[in-house]
């Protein structure tokens, strides 16, 4: 029995992977987990939380931010990992502006509540194509909806302290997916293509008509990637 675990990003939780964890489940042979990061707020603590109950082996999988920490998890138990996934995401520290821009929305979010940032977060997350789609839409929002002003400064007093991870990917030498869409204009192909580079023997792949938000917008080419994967 293989033992998975499917990292969640920023505002996530389990509804990001759900498409990918059934299919998964379906082989018969994976035993699958989901790890969301409300009460962490750094990239170290949320590895600490996915290696504390980890078997001595595992596929690890990560999106967005949870991409950030499955890499902190490979640099800290790197013999344990035997696959690792690594989709929308990226592997630089915070760049100069960026705790500028982030604290724009975190502060909207303390004096007004998550809800009235939902929408200014998650719509530039999908594809221009996927932001008139109801359903779509409507499981971003209640996603986002879910979560706390405190989860989000949390989350992203993490990821304004997140390590550089380029000394790890080239460390990495398990089997490798990069998977990011074709549209993801937060962390774009090129950024996964220099990550592919940096990763040796590494598969990537990049997902037509699809922002960041891949697990979601384009479910069942994800999941397929994500067998093959496995497999």
């Amino acid at each position: 029995m293989k033992t998975i675990y499917l990292l969640c990003g920023l505002l996530c939780d389990d509804i990001v992977w759900r498409r990918q964890a059934e299919a998964l489940r379906q082989r018969g042979d994976c035993e699958v987990h989901i790890v969301s990061f409300q009460d962490e707020d750094s990239i170290s603590a949320m590895a600490a939380k996915v290696l504390r109950d980890a078997p001595a082996e595992f596929l690890l999988a990560g999106h967005s931010m949870g991409g950030r920490v499955a890499l902190e998890v490979y640099r800290q138990a790197a013999p344990r990992i035997s696959r690792l996934a690594l989709l929308d995401t990226g592997y630089e520290a915070a760049v100069a502006g960026e705790p500028q821009k982030r604290a724009v929305l975190v502060n909207q979010a303390q004096e007004q509540g998550i809800d009235a940032i939902a929408a200014t977060w998650a719509l530039p997350m999908l594809a221009p194509a996927h932001r008139h789609q109801p359903q779509l839409v409507q499981e971003m929002l209640q996603m986002v909806g879910r979560m706390s002003p405190q989860i989000y400064a949390g989350q992203t007093r993490a990821l304004l302290g997140r390590p550089d991870a380029t000394p790890v990917l080239a460390t990495i030498t398990c089997p490798t997916l990069i998977l990011c869409g074709a549209d993801d204009g937060w962390s774009p192909p090129e950024r996964h293509a220099r990550m592919a580079e940096l990763v040796k023997g590494s598969n990537l792949l990049v997902i037509p008509a699809c922002g960041h938000m891949s697990t979601m917008e384009q479910s069942d080419a994800v999941s397929q990637a994500l067998l093959d994967w496995a497999a």
